[in-house]
């Protein structure tokens, strides 16, 4: 029963911390898109295409909000 209740809050962890990870990505790309006329009108146009800015903000989201734990660092 242990078992299923550890498996059980593990899911529900992952889940936050991909909810979390969404939030965030949204929020970046919201930005950038609400900035990049900005930067057309400066004559500094993007040389990445909108699939590479997306990827971008999501690896950015995702090293921000996923934990990563250390060598020798336990769980409490």
């Amino acid at each position: 029963m242990t078992f299923l209740i550890n498996g059980v809050q593990e899911n529900v962890r992952r889940f936050n911390e991909d909810a979390a990870v969404w939030c965030r990505f949204a929020a970046r790309r919201a930005r950038r898109k609400h900035l990049l006329p900005l930067l057309s009108a400066l004559d500094s146009p993007s040389s990445l295409t909108e699939e590479q800015l997306d990827q971008l903000d999501w690896l950015a989201a995702e090293r921000e909000m996923r934990r990563s734990d250390c060598v020798g660092e336990q769980e409490q």
